[in-house]
């Protein structure tokens, strides 16, 4: 098969380029797989193009290059297809509608993948018939506002799949959303083993990872680790990522470190003993599982949705209640306290943990693209009438919704509808 991935930026970090990297490598084995990235920004891939995989760019941001894009007119504009729900909305632009648009319009792919709500939306709205268009969702429809959840109802319709990287998210589409005929399944994302020699359980390092925002709750972790410090001072917490967590405001100075951002984390998470999430919500968790494949098992809260089915609390890591930084410090503890406990878990989690890796992930993609691939041979991917009915359903509740809110606004101006 030739796979096509549509990526956001596949020069940057984040756990939808590293896990869509080592999906495509995988693939790449026994198919022809590129990675169409909408946006460049600098000459190489932050984490490094994955081997035997063609890389490509619609819109080339570096201001060096001959080929930049930043000053087209059409850049200025704002965008019309991508959803405006979506968090990126602003980045995008009528120069990115128009490049998208060729692209998935010329295309030869057997298998087209979108990997975020609004290019799920582009590929529904704008792939030429033929290609097999699979929507994947690397966050949760719980965490899309309004307006986002209320276009992909009728815009995801037109696709031919969507995965989610959680079971609990796929019966959110499957209940929630009235996609008749679209194949909703669950793969998680993928983590490779590690390159480095599994952690001993020896190291009096906590470590914890993740961009320092609200909802990785590092203020909670922070206020646990002072109990922890305090019955146990020879151990220490290092936190990786950018940000400000509020270490200063309880005095840690000498326990609780800022590390940045590193990459390769692999290094990292060995010199540590355990880990520490807790999130107040988590999609999947692919930090939880790149410390259980470095045999280092987690303290994770058990927030919707990913943790739970990562983890086996009590077997190679521990949940414990969202929210309660009591709970997350005797969870420590019990670990720190126990040291067979800590290294029996650590081992538990490094077995447990394989089953996330990449050749096993590419394994079900693979089976469900080449399924769809057949069904759209024996029989066409879709329905022209079913297409046709989507399209003007969904004409039908743009314009609702377009009333809705221009009377919205006047009322809100103080004028009369």
């Amino acid at each position: 098969m030739h796979i096509s991935f549509l990526l956001h930026n596949a020069y940057g970090i984040g756990g939808t380029i590293r896990t869509t990297f080592n999906l495509a490598q995988v693939l790449a084995e026994r198919h022809d797989v590129e990675i169409v990235s909408v946006f460049r920004h600098r000459d190489d891939p932050a984490l490094g193009a994955p081997v035997g995989v063609h890389l490509d760019h619609l819109v080339d941001l570096r201001k060096k290059s001959p080929g930049f894009d930043g000053d087209a007119p059409l850049f200025a504009l704002p965008a019309k297809v991508f959803a405006r729900g979506d968090g990126r909305h602003k980045q995008y632009s009528r120069l990115t509608d128009t490049r998208i648009a060729a692209h998935l319009k010329s295309m030869a792919a057997d298998v087209v993948v979108g990997t975020r709500p609004g290019l799920n939306v582009h590929i529904a709205r704008q792939t030429r018939r033929g290609p097999v268009r699979v929507g994947q969702e690397h966050l949760t429809l719980d965490g899309h506002g309004y307006r986002l959840r209320r276009e992909l109802s009728y815009r995801y319709a037109l696709l031919d799949a969507v995965t989610t990287v959680t079971e609990a998210d796929a019966r959110a589409y499957r209940t929630r959303l009235e996609l008749p005929g679209v194949r909703i399944e669950a793969v998680p994302n993928s983590v490779p083993a590690a390159t480095v020699a599994p952690a001993d359980g020896r190291g009096k390092w906590i470590i914890a990872a993740g961009r320092l925002t609200k909802v990785k709750r590092y203020d909670l972790l922070i206020e646990a680790f002072a109990k922890v410090a305090a019955a146990h001072p020879d151990w220490r917490l290092r936190i990786y990522g950018s940000g400000d967590a509020g270490v200063n405001e309880l005095g840690l100075y000498n326990h609780v470190f800022l590390m940045g951002t590193t990459n390769p984390i692999e290094p990292e998470w060995v010199k540590g003993s355990i880990a520490a999430v807790t999130s107040s919500t988590e999609s999947f968790g692919m930090t939880i599982v790149e410390a259980m494949r470095c045999g280092v098992p987690v303290v994770s809260t058990d927030c919707p949705h990913g943790p739970r089915e990562i983890i086996t609390d009590r077997t190679d890591g521990r949940l414990v209640p969202t929210g309660d930084s009591g709970a997350m410090a005797d969870a420590l503890l019990g670990l720190i306290e126990d040291d067979e406990l800590r290294r029996t878990m650590g081992a538990a989690a490094l077995v447990s943990s394989a089953r996330f890796d990449p050749a096993r992930i590419a394994e079900r993609h693979e089976a469900l693209f080449t399924e769809l691939v057949a069904r759209g041979v024996n029989g066409g991917s879709r329905s022209r009438t079913r297409d046709a009915l989507c399209l003007a359903r969904g004409a039908a509740l743009d314009g609702a919704y377009s009333l809705r809110y221009k009377a919205a606004s006047v009322l809100r101006k103080g004028q009369t509808v």
